[in-house]
């Protein structure tokens, strides 16, 4: 099987799949990898260095879908690259499909295999999602930081606070990978931190690890904290699914006007009611007087970083997938069942059909 690596097409994102040294590890097992010309110039790689491993450099876009049956990106394929999917490619890459029911009818009627790493499991761990959890909950602090700011029309709130007068309030939905390096950078800049969880075995673990606060996650614990709340920080995910809506715009009105929300979320959907994907060009708006920076692509702006991590945890994975067919790779790692979404013109993940009312089928090993 070929690997063709395209250049990502999606606005502002300068993230690549692969990185030079991994090319050299797939080529030196006899596989022949295809890199479309300049896709890691955002992530800060040559084609230079992609030729030096051993990669084909090709021209075109529509080159790498030509010439490969294994397509691995970043971002879901936008239009015009579900157009080049065909019944004998098989995709690995973020899809999010639960947010989109038009991209996931148009990738199901490609008759593609699209394998999501979001929905990859092993165990009760994401372990292809994790680095850009990672990323975006640590920029999630730094960027509601930032906008709090008053030239950037925020309260003027310092997170820090200084001697003598008190820091601001950071509040993160979600105790998961995102929350955590949410509330460690949150705390780590002097922030007062308090994590809203649902289990509790999870809410010791982070008493005893974090030095943050934990309160049981409710509607009635929202309405409590909103009103001195400077920092808001969406951080649920329900893998697969789209995320529930927890805080709505009523309650959104109890905070004060200049505060931000960062909602991590919102590749599923967001768990703010007000959530709508903006872009790293124009990352921010306003509704009900409170900053919303709801990034569909968080981890794109420091692409360098995140194309390594991202590159570590899915190497393994393209390996075998190229060496295998997609039946063989899953008998050797099992946890790549979960993460068929779409195969042979059918929707195989059930969380994505259940979203958007679709016929689940089970996938084909």
């Amino acid at each position: 099987m070929i690997v063709g690596v395209p250049k990502e097409i999606k606005a502002q994102e300068n993230r690549v799949a692969m990185v030079p040294s991994g090319v050299g590890q797939l080529v030196k097992r006899g596989i022949e990898v295809v890199v479309e010309s300049n896709a890691g110039a955002g992530a800060d790689y040559s084609d230079a260095e992609y030729q030096a491993k051993g990669a084909r450099i090709v021209a075109k876009h529509t080159d790498v879908f030509d010439q490969a049956n294994l397509i691995v990106k970043v971002k879901e394929p936008q239009p015009s690259e579900i157009e080049l999917l065909t019944r004998d490619h098989t995709l690995f890459t973020y899809l999010h499909l639960a947010a989109d029911k038009i991209l996931t009818q148009t990738l199901v009627e490609s008759g593609a295999t699209a394998i999501a790493y979001e929905t990859v499991g092993l165990g009760n761990r994401l372990p292809l999602l994790e680095p850009m959890s990672e990323v975006a909950g640590r920029m999630s602090a730094l960027v509601g930081a930032y906008f709090l700011a008053k030239h950037e029309g925020g309260r003027g709130t310092l997170l820090g606070g200084v001697p003598g007068v008190l820091p601001g309030r950071v509040v993160v939905i979600g105790g998961g990978t995102c929350g955590v390096n949410a509330a460690k950078v949150a705390r780590g800049i002097g922030a007062e931190t308090i994590i809203l969880e649902i289990d509790h075995e999870r809410m010791r673990f982070l008493d005893d690890t974090l030095d943050c606060q934990t309160m049981y996650s409710s509607e009635a614990a929202l309405m409590e904290l909103l009103p001195r709340t400077d920092l808001l920080i969406g951080a649920v995910l329900v893998p697969g699914a789209k995320a529930p809506k927890l805080v709505t715009r009523e309650m959104l009105r109890e905070m004060k006007a200049g505060t931000v929300v960062v909602d991590i979320a919102v590749d599923q959907g967001g768990c703010v009611e007000t959530t709508r994907p903006t872009t790293h060009e124009n990352p921010v708006f306003v509704e009900e007087g409170v900053i919303h920076y709801c990034v569909a692509n968080m981890p794109g702006a420091y692409a360098r970083t995140s194309t390594q991590a991202l590159a570590n945890v899915t190497l393994p994975y393209v390996q075998l997938l190229a060496l295998e067919d997609v039946g063989g790779a899953c008998a050797i790692r099992p946890e790549l069942i979960g993460g068929i979404n779409c195969q042979k013109g059918k929707l195989t993940c059930r969380e994505v059909a259940g979203a958007h009312d679709m016929e689940y089928h089970g996938p084909e090993l």
